[in-house]
């Protein structure tokens, strides 16, 4: 439920802080103070498009902020819960609310958060629309589009879950039948995919390549070509340290003369006997050392041969890693990719026979569900129709017929029925539905959008919520000027029938919040709470400005209002309203008594 609406720098709206309570809060007022702008703000939350335009006049951000009780519906609240949680964005110390807020800046920038975390749009709309509904005088027009039909129909009979199973099927079809496309590419574009991996695939297996060759080939590579002056190098030091040089001892033994010394020393001082070890291993490592580097200068040998082999064994990788990948790992990963392709359009007949299998065990799937999904529309279009007249007898409009068209359409390509015929499908079904209506006796069941008036699309908006208010989990759903081109005669009737849609309880509780802006005070006097909203115009820094205020109604201030709406402010006005005041008294103790 929407308990706190606040709504800043909006359009004229300077500065509101409401408060809603439950069940039906009317909204009435003079046209044009603003009463639709704060179901625009709300829409907002929805997710409608945020233009630079609404930011109010001076200002440089428009905020919108509402607070919402978590419904006590179970598995709505479990959804909006889940929805939370699964963004990020629940408040562990409130779970028992959400709070929903939208900034609009003039420079474009919109800003979306729930319970005080940035969001985007599409989270904070997907949550929003969990909590609230808003029709606003465009519901009208929507209503008249066949497209809306078969939701509002699925919605009535319960028949999401199957519709979305079909989906799934539909869903999965459209994978097969896009690898199928893939595959029935003409032979000679295959022939020479074929050829080209074959020869990738033959290309990379008899190179065969092992991980870090390269890098050892490149080492062996420098050694061979640089032979005689490592040789060289390796042979002078070897020289020094074990034959030495011209007159000169080697380094081996005057480090060995310096260890006798270091001896003696240390049998004289035993102190000096850890120094003396020291220089005696000392010159075993230039013993050591010497060896090492006579046998590396033993091993190395000018090889022209092997040099090339090397420098040859180099190019192919060089060549190999500029076609197919950086490293020698990454060739193979390319080769183990190529071949899995070449296996694949090598078998391409046996895949695409065993898709086509697929495809048909879908179709009959599809075709299937899609039957069943349609005779239950069809029954369930018969009992919406005939609780729709029943509820548009009650709106004056006794003689309308209202029918569900649910019709298909014939294709070669289509999903099987069980009765053999291949029809259209997609993800919704076979079904084509669409709402008819005769506004007058004697006239046959044609499209809503070319027999009906605007009076009569509202009217046959309020008998479609009405019927559909049980099937609607969401808690708060907002009218804006149901009653367009609705008289006052028909205006209790409507105002009794969306107080009935809060499905207020005998302990108080209510199954939907109701907002709605009107005219009509037959209507407005079955508001368990209401409000009016008017312009006021202030002086602000020596300049007038128009801003949109709201005043909570009780007592005699709202019969006040009731009878300014009714055109009658004299006493006979005001007798009127307490009569019109005392028969929706009667009217909605009598409904808590029969419940």
């Amino acid at each position: 439920m929407l308990t706190e609406l606040r709504i800043r720098n909006f359009a004229i709206i300077d500065q509101l802080d409401l408060t809603f309570g439950p069940g039906l809060n009317i909204l009435t007022g003079e046209t044009g103070a603003g009463k639709s702008i704060i179901i625009d703000a709300v829409s907002l939350l929805l997710g409608d498009r945020a233009a630079a335009e609404w930011v109010r006049s001076g200002t440089e951000i428009a905020e919108i902020e509402a607070a919402f009780v978590v419904p006590e519906d179970p598995e709505l609240a479990d959804e909006i819960r889940r929805m939370v949680e699964e963004q990020g964005v629940d408040d562990p110390d409130n779970p028992g609310w959400v709070v929903l807020a939208r900034e609009v800046r003039l420079n474009g920038r919109n800003i979306c958060r729930v319970n005080g975390r940035s969001v985007s749009l599409q989270v904070m709309s997907d949550i929003a629309a969990a909590l609230i509904d808003v029709h606003g005088q465009g519901e009208h027009l929507n209503l008249l589009k066949p497209r809306t039909h078969y939701h509002l129909l699925d919605r009535y009979a319960g028949l999401t879950p199957l519709r979305s199973q079909l989906g799934t099927q539909a869903g999965a079809l459209r994978q097969v039948r896009s690898e199928l496309q893939r595959l029935r590419q003409d032979a000679r574009t295959i022939a020479q995919r074929l050829d080209l991996l074959s020869f990738q695939v033959d290309e990379i297996t008899s190179a065969l390549l092992r991980t870090g060759e390269d890098e050892e080939l490149e080492s062996e590579r420098r050694r061979l070509a640089n032979a005689e002056a490592l040789m060289s190098l390796a042979q002078t030091a070897q020289g020094i340290l074990s034959e030495g040089e011209g007159e000169l001892p080697s380094a081996v033994d005057m480090v060995g003369e310096a260890v006798g010394k270091l001896e003696r020393l240390a049998r004289i001082d035993p102190d000096m006997e850890p120094i003396a070890t020291d220089a005696q291993g000392l010159l075993e490592q230039l013993a050591d050392l010497a060896r090492t580097l006579e046998d590396y200068a033993e091993g190395l040998e000018f090889n022209p041969e092997r040099l090339a082999e090397v420098e040859e064994r180099l190019e192919l990788i060089a060549n190999l890693k500029r076609k197919y990948g950086d490293t020698i790992a990454q060739i193979h990963a390319y080769g183990a990719k190529v071949q899995v392709e070449l296996q694949e359009l090598a078998n391409w007949e046996i895949k695409t026979a065993d898709l086509e299998q697929q495809e048909e065990a879908l179709l009959r799937t599809i075709g299937a569900l899609a039957a069943e999904l349609s005779a239950q529309r069809r029954a369930a279009g018969e009992r919406l129709a005939r609780q729709v007249e029943t509820e548009l007898a009650d709106l004056k409009m006794t003689r309308a017929r209202f029918g569900v068209a649910v019709e298909q359409s014939e294709r070669s390509d289509g999903a099987y029925l069980p009765d053999g015929r291949r029809v259209a499908f997609d993800s919704t079904g076979v079904d084509q539905v669409e709402f008819l209506l005769s506004a007058n006796p004697g006239e046959p069941l044609k499209p809503m959008a070319k027999v009906a008036s605007g009076g009569e699309t509202a009217r046959l908006m309020l008998a479609l919520k009405s019927t559909l208010a049980h099937a609607d989990a969401t808690p708060t759903l907002i009218f804006d000027e149901i009653d367009q081109g609705i008289g006052g005669r028909v205006g209790a009737i409507v105002g009794k029938k969306l107080w009935a849609l809060t499905g207020e309880k005998p302990n108080g509780q209510f199954t939907h919040q109701i907002l709605c802006i009107t005219h009509l005070p037959q209507l407005a006097a079955y508001g368990d709470q209401h409000y009016t909203v008017n312009k006021h115009v202030v002086a602000v820094d020596g300049q007038e400005r128009t801003t949109t205020v709201v005043q909570q109604l009780d007592g005699d201030a709202r019969l006040d209002e009731l009878a300014q709406m009714l055109g009658a402010a004299g006493a006979a006005g005001r007798q009127s309203i307490e009569e019109m005041m005392q028969e929706v008294l009667l009217v909605k103790q009598g409904a808590r008594i029969l419940q």
